[in-house]
């Protein structure tokens, strides 16, 4: 079976830390698979709230998730103090996406995480160009 490839970035935009809760948890004891993309999601709205933007009014448009890939590395438990670094990469027309490297307190790998975002109008059902401002910004 051929695995998936996330490469590592070099830079990091936005850190934060989340704590795991119970209703993370799988019935092996450990974080679920279906938790990771709901800690990514937090870990998103913290880092467009730290450059004052938010999902449903992104520059102007929505954002709307297209595609996503996860890689797992280590279990993570209940309790866990995670540190999600997160990366800006590969603008395109319409979107860009986003890495995610997962880190437990020993700073051991736990997941890398690579989500691919465009811009939307909700009201059209159209796709909407990437803003320059987001784009310079990162790139």
């Amino acid at each position: 079976m051929a695995r998936i490839k996330l490469p590592i970035p070099p830079n990091i935009h936005f850190s934060t830390k989340i704590n795991l809760r119970i209703y993370d948890m799988n019935y092996g004891g450990h974080m679920g698979n279906d938790s990771v993309l709901s800690i990514v999601h937090e870990a998103r709205v913290r880092f467009l709230q730290s450059i004052a933007q938010k999902e449903r009014d992104f520059y102007g448009s929505g954002l709307l998730m297209v595609d996503s890939a996860v890689l797992y590395k280590k279990e993570a438990f209940y309790g866990d103090r995670l540190t999600i670094h997160i990366t800006v990469t590969e603008f395109s027309k319409y979107g860009f996406e986003l890495f995610y490297l997962i880190l437990n307190e020993e700073s051991q790998e736990i997941a890398r995480v690579k989500t691919g975002l465009v811009c939307y109008n909700y009201t059209l059902k159209e796709l909407i160009r990437l803003s320059d401002k987001f784009v310079n910004k990162f790139n």
